[in-house]
């Protein structure tokens, strides 16, 4: 009884490769509308965007079984971000340009906690003399994993805990300033980091597949 098993191997399923998006995947390029972002960087917190970048890795966000977040990181110290409710290109309903602004350790537990319970999530956050409104209602950060494919083949895995505020910038400008709580698991230790990142929205007109 059940002796196809012995016979039969059977092989794990192979790795899912990065998602590709728009024409936007590993390794390839990007480049962005120079007379757009001239006009716009003056009341940005994003300097000097450089117009010709090159993704080096793709991140994936599962946020429940039908709607994902996809992130195309840059050589330009930044990434593209494209929120889809299903898998094609037609399913896209956003895409924003996000770039980092600052990346701090927490070093203990205690401090770790702290950020988590009482400091990512406040009715405003104040940078640099700007001060950007809290967008959703959570009264906790909003808890999401996101899986990252590397030029080299590798992949990674890191556990998020968000908040997303926002600043009118100008007529018709919106810029988001993103705080992250980011937990990734090494050598069976956990590293904690809070990342702030500022974006703005695209259009399909803003930039283009360059190869």
């Amino acid at each position: 009884m059940f002796s196809w098993l012995k016979k039969n191997k059977v092989t794990p399923a192979p790795e899912a490769s990065a998602p590709e998006v728009l024409g936007l995947r590993l390794g390839g390029a990007i480049e962005l509308d120079d007379l757009k972002f001239r006009l716009m960087e003056p009341v940005l917190a994003i300097e000097q965007a450089s117009r010709t970048q090159i993704i080096k890795a793709v991140g994936e966000v599962e946020l429940d079984t039908q709607t994902r977040l996809v992130r195309f990181y840059t050589d330009d110290d930044g990434y593209f971000q494209v929120l889809q409710s299903g898998t094609n290109d037609a399913d896209v309903t956003e895409v924003k340009l996000f770039y980092f602004y600052e990346s701090k350790p927490v070093d203990t537990e205690s401090a770790w906690n702290d950020w988590i319970d009482n400091k990512i999530v406040q009715p405003q956050w104040d940078l640099d003399g700007m001060t950007y409104e809290k967008v959703w209602d959570n009264t906790k950060p909003v808890a999401m994993t996101e899986k990252t494919w590397a030029e080299d083949g590798s992949t990674s895995t890191t556990d998020q805990f968000i908040m997303v505020y926002e600043r009118e910038a100008g007529d018709d400008i919106f810029e988001s300033l993103l705080v992250s709580g980011e937990e990734i698991i090494s050598s069976g230790r956990a590293e904690h980091a809070i990342v702030l990142s500022t974006g703005i929205p695209l259009t399909p007109t803003d930039f283009s597949v360059a190869g």
